[in-house]
Order: structure tokens, then C-alpha cells, then sequence
């Protein structure tokens, strides 16, 4: 974890939703969901900051990469855990991203893209490594576009997109590795992206992270069954890059911070 991401994470998170049977924090970029070999070093992950600013066990229902932010659901019971994993594995969960990608995306689009499962050296040393392609569909549409003076490689100006995803099914890496299929990998991926357009981001709008965000999930409660909508703003480094590029008029303002 850099230096940037490190003062992101801080000892609580911030509480989006809760109530008897689960809890919505807003995860900041660059920490780990829970304890993994992928950084032995680590000392600090969502579960335990949530389970000890909470005083009580929580029970992980789905995962959000460690360069992402955003959105994490977690139960505070096995009974309710249970009942959101099937709503996430049934595609009964509707969830938002906002992703800041290379080139001009198309309008709108559904990539329908298997995708053959990509374990970590370390943490999934145990995974199969004959598991064919899986199924892997994610809906988008472009919000806003640019052209900038700039030129990061043989053109003389670059452009970026800023985009809403809705991933309809849960793959590991899902949005990173369709962005990248279809040419527009996003902003801050250090594995799917462009080295020189990540370096631009970094030099020019002081962007260290990954520019992709949970913005909002849309889930059925897991005892009443009644709809509910958890959105997380962006925080202030995502949100810097959409006031300078001018789209800040494209979000609505649950998904902007406060100011």
C-alpha cells in the first residue's frame, strides 16, 4: 500500500446503512477486505475495523478488490449472510460503478465476455488451473468525455471517458478485464491499464489510485425483502479528477462528497 492510500484508510469507516441484520461501509481504496497472503505485512482490513468499531462479528457477503472503492455490504448474522449471498450469486443484486477509462468508450454497450479465472500467485495457490471460461456480462453507458492538449504517446492529445458499469455477474477483476477487452482499460490499473496514461494521472491530477468506485448497490433485505439503495460518494481524490476534466455536473449528488 502506498504512502497515499495508506492516509485514505483510516482506524473506522464510514457507516453508510445499518441495522439489525447488516451493515454498509464505504471501503477506501487501497485496503484489503480481510486478511490475505497477497500482503502478509498487512496489519489492517475491512472486516476487523468494522467488527472492532462495531463490537460485534461481521460476516463478508462479497468483495471489492483492494484498489477499489466503495460500497461493501456485510452481515451481522449468519442467517442474514446467507440470505445475501444467494441474492448476490441469484444476480439479484444491482451494483453501480463509476470508472474513469482511456479513449472515447462507446454510448452504451453489454460486454458479454467469458472470462477464464485468473488466481493470484499467492492467495489462491489451492485454485484450479484447468477452470475453463466462465460466463461474464457487465452493462455500461458513458456519462461524459474529454480531449485533453496532452499527448501521452504518438498522439498529440489524449481522451478519457467517465462511465457507469453495471456488472451482472461477479468475476474476479470483472470490470478491469472487460474495460481492457474492449480497448479502454481504466485509469490506475496497474495489471489490466496503460502504463503511460496511469503515469499521466499521477503527474497531472496527483492520482494515485485506481480510478474505479462501488458507487451504489441495490439489494433485497435479507429478512423483510423490502429494496434497498446504498450509494458512497466518491472520495476526494476520484472526485478531484471528475471537478478538473468537468463532469462533476454528469453525477448526481449522492455520488459526489459533501461541498
Amino acid at each position: 500500500m502506498t504512502l497515499e492510500e495508506q492516509a485514505d484508510s483510516p482506524e473506522t469507516l464510514d457507516i453508510l446503512y445499518r441495522d439489525d441484520d447488516l451493515v454498509a461501509v464505504h471501503k477506501p481504496s487501497g485496503l484489503l477486505v480481510h486478511r490475505s497472503e497477497i500482503d502478509r505485512r498487512e496489519t489492517r482490513f475491512a472486516l476487523q475495523l468494522v467488527r472492532d468499531q462495531l463490537g460485534q462479528w461481521v460476516y463478508p457477503v462479497h468483495r471489492l478488490d483492494r484498489p477499489t472503492s466503495g460500497v461493501l455490504l456485510l452481515a451481522l448474522n449468519p442467517e442474514a449472510a446467507r440470505a445475501l449471498s444467494v441474492a448476490f450469486a441469484d444476480g439479484m443484486v444491482k451494483k453501480t460503478y463509476l470508472a474513469v477509462v482511456r479513449g472515447i468508450a462507446p454510448e452504451e454497450g453489454l460486454i458479454d465476455y467469458p472470462l477464464v479465472e485468473e488466481p493470484d500467485r499467492i492467495s489462491d495457490r489451492q485454485a484450479s488451473k484447468d477452470k475453463g471460461a466462465q460466463p461474464a456480462v457487465t452493462a455500461f453507458r458513458r456519462l461524459a468525455q474529454v480531449e485533453l492538449p496532452c499527448p501521452v504517446g504518438r498522439y498529440p492529445s489524449s481522451r478519457y471517458s467517465l462511465v457507469e458499469a453495471h456488472p451482472r455477474t461477479g468475476r474476479k477483476h470483472q470490470l478491469r478485464r472487460h474495460f481492457k477487452h474492449l480497448f479502454h482499460p481504466i485509469i490506475g490499473d496497474t495489471k489490466h491499464g496503460e502504463g503511460r496514461h496511469n503515469r499521466f494521472f499521477r503527474e497531472e491530477f496527483d492520482c494515485q489510485r485506481l480510478l474505479l468506485a462501488a458507487v451504489e448497490v441495490e439489494f433485497p433485505h435479507p429478512r423483510t425483502g423490502q429494496l434497498i439503495a446504498v450509494s458512497a460518494p466518491l472520495d476526494t481524490t476520484f472526485a478531484g479528477v471528475v471537478e478538473r476534466l468537468g463532469w462533476r455536473t454528469q453525477l448526481p449528488e449522492r455520488w459526489l462528497p459533501p461541498g
